[in-house]
């Protein structure tokens, strides 16, 4: 469990970026691990964890329940909202209009979500496209069960660090421009950004949620 060396280095970025901790959420990404394992990293202080796949996410629930902040953060079938939409405290995850609906159909009291933007231009990464994302964020306010409190999203896996920090950058302009609407129903204050390999620039680029799951609890 390498909770101190994370934070050691989320303290270093924060110093550089001129940000204060307080303003970052650490999430535990658990699928690769045992329940033990996930009431380990509880245990050492990390109470926000993240599942992205159903069945590991209630495994670990029916064991831990609500000790723990349970972030959804892998791609959402709509079949699926109505086994875990009001187990979770937060969907990092919402790239669809069929998803949305699913969701305020089935959820009890608001969801916050973060919508899932495709900043890097991949083919192979889930989000909206960023010209789309203004059009689709006006349209969920029609969803009462959905408060957009932020925007995902993963960069690329790559060695070039500008590359890395443009497709945060990205996201970051398009928060500032979706916050400056001051909508009801997508206050979207926050990102969700930053993984094990790339999380200290995603601090640096403005990230207030990071996700890292190897570097944090290990692989098994």
């Amino acid at each position: 469990m390498n909770v101190e060396q994370i934070q050691y280095n989320i303290s270093e970025a924060c110093r550089k970026a001129g940000r204060k901790e307080e303003e970052i959420t650490l999430i535990g990404v658990t699928k690769y691990v045992t329940i033990e394992r996930t009431e380990e990293a509880l245990a050492a202080g990390v109470h926000h964890l993240g599942e992205n796949r159903l069945e590991g996410f209630l495994q670990k629930y029916d064991a831990i329940g609500e000790k723990a902040k349970w972030h959804f953060i892998g791609s959402l079938q709509s079949r699926k909202v109505k086994d875990m939409i009001n187990k979770i405290d937060m969907l990092h995850s919402l790239d669809r209009k069929s998803l949305a609906k699913e969701i305020n159909k089935r959820a009890e009291k608001p969801v916050p979500c973060f919508v899932q933007i495709n900043t890097s231009g991949e083919a192979s990464k889930h989000g909206i496209e960023p010209e789309e994302a203004l059009k689709f964020i006006d349209g969920l306010a029609q969803y009462d069960k959905i408060q957009v409190v932020g925007l995902m999203t993963m960069a690329p896996f790559v060695e070039d660090e500008e590359i890395i920090r443009q497709t945060f950058r990205r996201l970051k302009m398009l928060r500032d421009e979706i916050e400056e609407k001051h909508y009801q129903h997508a206050p979207c204050r926050y990102l969700s950004m930053g993984m094990s390999n790339d999380y200290q620039l995603a601090i640096e680029e403005g990230a207030t949620h990071i996700r890292i799951g190897s570097k944090l609890v290990g692989q098994k």
